[in-house]
């Protein structure tokens, strides 16, 4: 989820060395969050405190040092602050991880495409609109189909809700963005009815569809994106 974003940010920029520490910054920021969440959920064991102290003080360490040198990253404590209250209240013992939850991690992560054209020195406002609409885009995608297959299995109004949004990311992108964008939204779609349809086809059997096969074809999907996203930059 993390590295999407960062990589379509740099894709509606340019490359440059302080992507490196803000990819730490990011990567420490999500396992702070995680450890935070387990050691909410186990009642607030002692075994995750160690984590969340080396996580957060490495986040803490890259974070100030990216902060200095691009002060205009402090904007986006606007989206992160709020959506990691959302993260940290559906953590509590005995509480289902729900939408909303997903959808707030969604938003933690996209601040990435803006701060990666931040960090590069080469922040062009349509550009990275663009590329971060396509972010946001593929990322509830990837929640709501996952959803699908996983927590919401067997749901079919939540499998249609999914198809449907998939769909109409395929007409915006047929209307706003260059071809490959739509083929890719409409091999997206595809996606988003099949693995349904896969798991029911497959469940019962002697090779059911497993969390890591929806992995596989989440990693194959992003690849997918960010190859686009720098062969046809947005």
């Amino acid at each position: 989820m993390l590295l999407v974003p960062l990589l379509l940010g740099v894709a509606a920029s340019r490359p440059s060395p302080w992507h490196a520490v803000l990819a730490g910054a990011a990567l420490s920021a999500y396992l702070a969050s995680a450890s935070a969440q387990a050691w909410a959920r186990a009642r607030r064991s002692p075994a995750y405190r160690a984590p969340i102290a080396v996580y957060g003080g490495l986040f803490s360490v890259l974070g100030i040092a990216l902060v200095v040198v691009f002060p205009a990253l402090l904007l986006a404590v606007v989206v992160v602050a709020p959506a990691a209250l959302v993260v940290l209240w559906g953590a509590r013992p005995g509480t289902r991880r729900d939408l909303a939850n997903s959808l707030a991690q969604v938003a933690q992560a996209l601040v990435l495409v803006p701060a990666a054209a931040v960090v590069s020195g080469a922040l062009v406002a349509v550009p990275v609109v663009t590329a971060t609409a396509i972010a946001a885009g593929y990322l509830v995608g990837t929640v709501l189909v996952v959803r699908s297959v996983l927590r919401e299995r067997g749901n079919a109004v939540f499998v249609g809700l999914s198809i449907g949004f998939h769909a109409g990311l395929t007409g915006l992108a047929i209307a706003l963005l260059p071809a490959a964008y739509a083929l890719l939204a409409a091999a997206l779609t595809v996606r988003a009815g099949a693995l349904p349809l896969l798991q029911r086809r497959l469940a019962g059997g002697p090779r059911p569809l497993r969390p890591v096969h929806v992995g596989i074809v989440e990693i194959v999907t992003s690849i997918a994106v960010v190859a686009v996203a720098f062969l046809a930059p947005p």
